[in-house]
């Protein structure tokens, strides 16, 4: 049995008011491969390109390539699997779903001044989504580790292989009178008060108290310490996690071709995030001198926000075939707004019959809103045309994941440092090419992405390739990707007290379907 020493202040540098983690950092920091379908048959490779409206979000000078006014929409369809490994369990999960994601139109204006080096200009505005959030995973397994909680004289308090060792964890150090009902005082109003007074912590406690999986040390109400009512062992765990939403980015762009060969150009960024999650968890045990015999947790999150960023770009054609491009993307600077609800239920063994204690505060918790700033990131990129038979290109982009921060920053002094400490700095890589054979176009592509933490396994490495093909009409474009990437991450089930990971098989699927037009 492996025992577990604890202190209070180590709970991951938890803020009695926030409920935010690392997983938020990296969640908000991410972006995928979304856009038109030449974009994504391609595999995003378009940095020293340009002459497509999802070129211009990665590298706003793109949009001075166009010889004429451009505009594009685009539809795809996403199939995501999920095969979770959870101790001896193996569940599967999938799901489909259809959106719009990329729309948008850059505007030409040539300048008529033939004794200026400046050629033309551009306008244009462009909607893409950059993250998708839909997803759904459940894990099914007999948590069989036998490591426990113990104080400093030894004792074993609960163990930490039960969503016991959660309210364990955020009970040390809270006081009894604190998380007691006063009076005729109900459920909803006590979780209510406690929450506006003390926050995130007590609440936990009291869910953990009322619910009978805490017993206090001493009945009293300056008492601090507690011990959970679950004997070790083995525990049946069924977690459902469900989550949907997307970060979208609103782009206007201005760009410039200068002389030549020279092409410049700046997008303004307007970013939204909508993220929903549910999870659930089902424990069972049939311990011996364990008091709990079953408990059923659930948590909702609910996520808004909106933020700005910049990109600066430019592409210099070295020569008819040979073109180069360099793309700054600031770091993104978010406003977000939090709202969670919990429901607790359990069963217990009252002198021989099944008792249930229900607790249910039916409260929305409103948090502070916070701010985020997202890393920056450097894209070079590489291109080879081969006159109007076809190209191949090459990007190459570096994010330190690590300089992610929270804030304000007092608020999330040790959170911050967590992310430092776990988060690194990721690259990634992206080739493609395309042929053309009269109107039609054949196109593929292949991409790496770096995990972001260091561990290489709290989400590991992406790879994914694409297939494409597109007819052109003359002033009209018709294109088709298929799309397809594979990652593995582990995750804890919480990140307090039941941290043991499921371990996700992530593949995803995309047929993407664009029509684009010059105008």
């Amino acid at each position: 049995m492996k025992k577990l020493q604890f202190l209070f202040i180590g709970m991951l540098s938890m803020s009695t008011l926030y409920a935010q983690d690392i997983s938020d950092a990296v969640r908000y920091s991410q972006s995928e491969i979304q856009g038109t379908a030449r974009f994504r048959a391609l595999s995003g490779a378009f940095g020293a390109l340009g002459g497509d409206m999802s070129a211009v979000s990665i590298n706003p000078a793109g949009s001075a390539v166009f010889a004429q006014s451009h505009a594009s929409i685009t539809l795809s369809n996403l199939a995501s699997k999920n095969d979770t490994r959870y101790f001896n369990g193996l569940t599967g999960t999938t799901e489909s779903n259809f959106d719009i994601n990329q729309g948008g139109a850059s505007f030409v204006f040539a300048n008529n001044n033939s004794n200026s080096p400046w050629r033309k200009f551009t306008l244009g505005v462009a909607y893409d989504k950059t993250n998708n959030h839909d997803n759904s995973w459940n894990a099914v397994g007999t948590n069989t580790k036998d490591d426990v909680y113990v104080d400093q004289n030894n004792i074993v308090r609960s163990p930490a292989n039960s969503i016991a060792g959660y309210f364990f964890l955020y009970s040390e150090g809270v006081k009894l009178g604190d998380i007691s009902l006063i009076g005729n005082e109900s459920i909803t109003d006590a979780y209510s008060d406690i929450g506006n007074v003390f926050g995130l912590t007590h609440q936990q406690a009291f869910l953990g108290y009322q619910s009978y999986i805490l017993e206090p040390d001493v009945d009293d109400d300056n008492n601090t310490t507690y011990t959970s009512n679950l004997a070790s062992g083995n525990f049946d765990h069924n977690y459902y996690y469900t989550s949907t939403g997307l970060n979208g980015k609103v782009a206007f762009n201005m760009a410039a071709q200068y002389g030549d060969n020279l092409y410049l150009g700046l997008n303004l960024n307007s970013h939204f995030i909508n993220y929903d999650r549910s999870t659930s968890l089902f424990e069972n045990n049939s311990n011996n001198n364990s008091l709990i015999s079953s408990i059923a947790f659930d948590n909702t999150l609910s996520t808004t926000g909106s933020g700005f960023s910049f990109q600066l770009g430019g592409i210099l054609k070295l020569s008819n075939e040979f073109r180069v491009g360099l793309t700054y993307d600031s770091p993104t600077w978010y406003t977000i707004s939090e709202e969670t609800t919990q429901y607790l239920s359990a069963i217990r063994d009252d002198n021989g019959s099944n008792v249930t204690a229900v607790v249910n505060p039916q409260i929305v918790n409103i948090y502070p809103d916070y701010k985020l700033q997202t890393p920056a990131k450097i894209t070079g990129s590489l291109a080879y045309v081969f006159g109007t038979q076809g190209l191949i290109s090459f990007d190459y982009s570096h994010k330190d994941y690590s300089t992610t921060k929270f804030k304000p920053t007092s608020d999330f002094t040790g959170l911050n440092s967590d992310v430092n400490n776990v988060l690194t700095a990721a690259s990634t890589y992206r080739i493609g090419g395309e042929y053309k054979i009269q109107q039609f176009s054949l196109r593929g592509g292949y991409r790496f992405e770096e995990s972001p933490y260091k561990n290489g396994i709290t989400v590991g490495d992406l790879n994914g390739y694409s297939l494409g093909i597109g007819y052109n009409f003359g002033n009209t474009k018709l294109d088709v990707t298929y799309d397809y990437f594979e990652r593995t991450s582990e995750t804890p089930l919480y990140n307090v007290g039941l941290t043991d990971a499921a371990i996700i098989d992530n593949t995803n699927s995309n047929i993407t379907l664009s029509l684009s037009f010059n105008i």
